[in-house]
């Protein structure tokens, strides 16, 4: 596996938890799947509409997501918002990433040159 791969992969794994919060960030005012999308492409955050329909439909189901159908175009869509569960999660996942973004920044400002040696 070359390094560009290996990049790709924990690219992913990091973004994974981050589209959970972009969804429920940018659907405190209601919206679409592909309007969402779009936004997020617009914020530099590109995420393939097969990973989000699933993942619209996952929040959805846990609550974290209220959805509803738009029948007033000739094509119904589903409306999505941030349930008030949503918004208590969307909070607690902000402070954990602030959390850690802090930790983040101690480490690399103690120690901005040397490798990381174990830590006991």
């Amino acid at each position: 596996m070359n390094d560009e791969d290996v990049l790709t992969g924990h690219q992913q794994e990091l973004r994974r938890g981050t589209v959970v919060m972009a969804a429920l960030a940018t659907l405190r005012t209601p919206g679409y799947g592909y309007g969402l999308l779009s936004v997020l492409e617009k914020s530099g955050m590109s995420v393939d509409a097969n990973t989000l329909y699933p993942l619209l439909r996952r929040l959805e189901k846990q609550e974290l997501l209220a959805a509803e159908w738009d029948t007033s175009d000739s094509r119904p869509r589903k409306m999505y918002r941030t349930s008030e569960e949503g918004l208590k999660l969307l909070a607690a996942l902000e402070a954990e990433w602030n959390s850690l973004a802090a930790s983040l920044s101690a480490l690399r400002s103690a120690h901005p040159h040397e490798p990381l040696k174990e830590l006991s």
